[in-house]
């Protein structure tokens, strides 16, 4: 199948699509929807930024298109989970333009925002209910929703939510919605408590895959470098500088670092905003919607923002801090190279994060390219200050910092302005 007319999908997401100019399907909605209009469970696998979201969410909004019913006071006819409040609001805002010109509504409930407004938002049932699974408890503890309606389960980014320990919550929900039901698992990697995940779950699931877990997406360019801890902070500002007006997502391992590491920027003239646990929802939004529009270029971010960030523009990523998570680096680096662009993702490893760098690398089953630096033995990363550091000539040598950002991508020639000082 070569475009959207050719997959059965209701007119009016036709129309949705045309009106959005989406012409061709990804590989995985190419894959995934036929057979979910069929109502077959998806067990879907597919790196960030293949278009997951519309994969499933073509499927789910022409069922309740197909169907006469309206919600219940309190009820969901649909439910779709994911684990961070900026995903949820992406997967919203991908939904709503398929519903426009009907009358299915499509609700979100996160934590950090008002509990009472989203009780109100329920009070008329809704068709659709995009939840992140702590406020969803506390809205059912409150009996605020009825789930016994529910007859399409979505789990996105699934494997987080296992690792962020939303399966408890998960074992709580799943008994209160109705059956029999169509359930939709999607993921980015397979860890073997996923496959658990899916047998208690999915009922006859057909899979669809168009990527390896684990394999980042084709046009990311990724390199390695290796610094000496103290030396990252300079590293990073001679990085930023080279293409001052890129969209730079900056992945920071812990908040309190990611909040210091922003304010440093920002003191040094940098375009610089901050995403992470200790910010409100207001806060975070803000944060985004500035970096969505360009108003802001460099986003200091924890994994809070490895998913539910989807801006194509963004055009590098830097790995200021490696995650302790292998699959997270998968996820961090899917924030660019998105909708078919390329991107870079670079990646600084002082010498006592090579065993994490050993372990992505493993995950990825490649080497990263050096591009700074000399890869230390690894027996000698048990301690800071062991291996690694500055020296060597790599890709990108010192005296050319230009060179160090390693081997972007073509830009489209936007022109550059000199940063207050």
């Amino acid at each position: 199948m070569f475009d959207f007319d050719m997959l059965g999908l209701a007119p009016t997401l036709s129309a949705a699509l045309k009106r959005a100019n989406l012409n061709e399907p990804t590989p995985i909605q190419n894959q995934a929807i036929p057979l979910a209009l069929e109502g077959h469970d998806i067990l879907g696998l597919a790196q960030t930024g293949t278009g997951k979201t519309l994969a499933f969410g073509l499927p789910l909004i022409d069922h309740l298109l197909a169907q006469s019913s309206k919600p219940a006071p309190k009820t969901a006819r649909s439910l779709v989970l994911a684990p961070t409040r900026e995903l949820v609001n992406q997967i919203a805002d991908n939904l709503r333009p398929l519903a426009e010109g009907t009358k299915l509504r499509v609700v979100t409930v996160v934590g950090g925002q008002s509990i009472n407004r989203q009780i109100n938002a329920l009070l008329k049932g809704t068709d659709v209910l995009v939840a992140t699974p702590g406020r969803l408890m506390d809205l059912m503890d409150r009996g605020a929703v009825d789930l016994s309606t529910v007859r399409h389960l979505v789990l996105d980014e699934a494997d987080q939510m296992l690792d962020l320990g939303f399966i408890h919550a998960l074992r709580k929900i799943a008994p209160k919605l109705g059956t029999p039901r169509q359930t939709m698992l999607f993921s980015a990697t397979m860890p073997k408590q996923m496959e658990e995940l899916s047998r208690a779950y999915l009922k006859d699931p057909r899979r669809v895959q168009v990527a390896p877990p684990g394999k980042a997406a084709d046009k990311v360019v990724q390199s390695v470098q290796f610094v000496p801890q103290a030396d990252k902070p300079a590293r990073l500002r001679e990085i930023l500088s080279n293409d001052p007006e890129a969209l730079t997502l900056v992945f920071s391992r812990t908040k309190h670092g990611a909040e210091k590491l922003m304010k440093g920027l920002v003191a040094d003239g940098f375009n610089a905003a901050s995403i992470h646990g200790n910010k409100s929802q207001g806060q975070r939004d803000r944060a985004i919607k500035a970096f969505k529009s360009g108003e802001t270029n460099i986003l200091v971010a924890t994994d809070v923002a490895a998913r539910g960030i989807d801006i194509p523009g963004v055009s590098y990523v830097i790995n200021y801090d490696l995650p302790e998570v292998a699959e997270n680096y998968v996820h961090r680096i899917g924030r660019t190279a998105r909708a078919g662009r390329e991107g870079e993702a670079i990646a600084l490893c002082a010498a006592d994060e090579v065993d994490l760098l050993v372990q992505i690398e493993k995950l990825m089953k490649t080497e990263l390219p050096v591009a700074r630096g000399t890869r230390p033995e690894p027996e000698r990363n048990a301690r800071r200050g062991k291996g690694g550091g500055g020296g060597g000539r790599g890709r990108g040598a010192p005296s050319k910092p230009k060179a160090a950002h390693g081997q972007a991508p073509a830009r489209s020639g936007r022109p550059r302005r000199r940063r207050a000082a």
